[in-house]
């Protein structure tokens, strides 16, 4: 990228937040920090006023408006690719609000981009294999993000798997992600006064109430997420299987934890990062007349107990 363009991307990304740190700037570009400030002082001597703080970065100017942003060719295709991903994995009310917004972009574009990106739209499909289920969020996903924004407590009627049971909960919510076919939302539950994980399909009724939270006593989405990830004990299981029937765990193997593999001779060897020995025990035995375990022995003793409760069973 010349300087010319890059001086225009800074430009953007300066008015898409509020405060941008230097030390992004020259991550996003790979460049010194050095040249982000060169590059902040050719924007300001060209009349664009910035205003910088020493440790927090900078911003530009209450009240100064700029004129609108065009579109390449290339980004308006980023933006079409990713509506077919938000028509699949999302709800129909984000759907909605990102045609809308789909909307905006094709009509700043120039005629024949325009037609480019009509031809195209026929070219970009995002198929989903037969494992993976529809997303199912009863339109919650909107809802949720509106109550993080003005830190609003949410109401919910929560069905528990693991009870059985439907409760009523209020909860804080500090985020939401995708995993595995399944919308989730991470908040502070009043209830048992701690933070939970909720399944979006599982909420029977949510309700935005007047009560209010403060933001700040919260960590991020992301380092919520970091740090349950590092609390959580993972077992490392090694496992190898007949080459004849490894095509047939392609899809089953993301769900137990998969991490690698390796060819050993006529066996396919497969390393795991499981939460439960239990759970890839029995999971285990759907093939384990074509495999062996390698480790853990606390999987092999495992599956030795089913075995042997299966045999009494039979016998």
């Amino acid at each position: 990228m010349n300087r010319i363009d890059r001086i225009s991307a800074i430009l953007i990304q300066l008015q898409s937040r509020r405060v941008v740190k230097a030390g992004d700037i020259a991550d996003r570009f790979n460049i010194s920090l050095r040249t982000v400030y060169r590059d902040i002082k050719t924007l300001e001597e060209a009349g664009i006023p910035l205003i910088g703080e020493a440790g927090v970065g900078y911003s530009i100017m209450d009240g100064y408006r700029l004129p609108p942003v065009m579109f390449t060719r290339e980004e308006a295709t980023a933006f079409l690719t990713a509506e077919k991903f938000v028509e699949k994995l999302t709800d129909t009310t984000t759907m909605a609000q990102y045609q809308s917004a789909m909307y905006k972009v094709r009509a700043i574009l120039k005629s024949h981009e325009k037609d480019a990106l009509e031809n195209l739209d026929g070219s970009i499909e995002v198929l989903k294999s037969h494992s993976q289920k529809r997303a199912d969020n009863a339109n919650h996903i909107q809802t949720i993000l509106d109550a993080i924004i003005y830190k609003k407590v949410i109401c919910i009627d929560y069905f528990a798997f693991h009870s059985q049971q439907d409760t009523k909960r209020d909860v804080e919510p500090i985020g939401v992600f995708y995993l595995d076919s399944f919308w989730h939302l991470i908040g502070y539950c009043r209830l048992p006064n701690d933070y939970r994980d909720f399944r979006l399909d599982r909420i029977r009724k949510l309700t935005v109430t007047d009560k209010s939270y403060v933001g700040s006593n919260h960590p991020t989405l992301k380092d919520y997420i970091d740090k349950t990830a590092c609390e959580k004990h993972l077992e490392q299981v090694v496992i190898r299987v007949d080459k004849e029937i490894h095509n047939y765990l392609d899809q089953q193997k993301y769900y137990s934890g998969f991490v690698s593999e390796k060819n050993i001779g006529n066996k396919i060897e497969m390393t795991f990062l499981t939460m439960s020995i239990e759970g890839f025990a029995r999971w285990y035995m759907m093939f384990g007349d074509r495999a062996e375990i390698i480790k853990p022995d606390a999987l092999l003793q495992r599956v030795r107990e089913i075995t042997s409760g299966i045999a009494q069973k039979i016998n």
